[in-house]
């Protein structure tokens, strides 16, 4: 059962709504028309990594020891 993602034509309102296979037409929860396109969805996708993480600590962490281990992940 997948949300799509749609926009409706007439008062532009854009929404999600779960389809299933016996779903009746999509109605804009906005203004009631049935005048909706769906849209192509995007998605965020997160690595566990951040740019803190990226970026070397002054104080090194070219040795082995982290000074900061919680901020850059190295040890």
């Amino acid at each position: 059962m997948p949300i799509f993602e749609y926009r409706c034509q007439d008062c532009g309102t854009k929404f999600e709504k779960l389809v299933r296979g016996d779903s009746p037409e999509v109605l804009c929860p906005g203004c009631g028309e049935k005048r909706v396109e769906r849209q192509l969805s995007t998605f965020a996708a997160h690595s566990g990594t951040s740019t803190k993480a990226a970026a070397p600590m002054p104080g090194g962490c070219a040795s082995g020891m982290c000074p900061h281990p919680d901020l850059c992940g190295r040890n």
